[in-house]
């Protein structure tokens, strides 16, 4: 869960760059990642972030999982960064997702898939200047 929020939501201005840690994150992922991938493209944000010299990292602050039921539930709670060339934004992401078991292997060596991928919380805490 960690490692494909760390791929999905750190981006950095390289189109290249944005496409294989997307691609390596949509591995560990039913259709519903690629849903949001594909909403976000279709808006035009990698293009701006691209444009822009637009970074952005996230911070896990915590994962919750329930392992008493199957599918099992995951919340994860974070921080993202956007950095601009003059500002730099925090903003809080919640999602929520269910872990399904699957093959290990070299592209998901956890052995689990994420499905019903679904961003709860992405809003603006803070902007200061750089």
């Amino acid at each position: 869960v960690r490692r494909f929020h760390e791929l999905f939501f750190t981006l950095s201005p390289d189109k290249a760059a944005i496409e294989s840690n997307l691609n390596r994150a949509l591995l560990m992922a039913d259709r519903s990642a690629l849903s949001y991938y594909k909403a976000l493209s279709e808006k035009g944000f990698f293009n701006r972030l691209i444009a822009g010299g637009i970074s952005q990292t996230v911070r896990i602050d915590s994962i919750r999982c329930n392992f008493d039921s199957y599918p099992y539930q995951v919340t994860t709670y974070a921080r993202q960064r956007i950095m601009r060339e003059s500002t730099i934004t925090e903003r809080s992401l919640v999602t929520t997702c269910r872990l399904i078991n699957a093959v290990r292997s070299d592209n998901n060596p956890q052995g689990f898939l994420l499905e019903n991928l679904n961003v709860i919380e992405n809003k603006d805490l803070a902007t200061y200047d750089r």
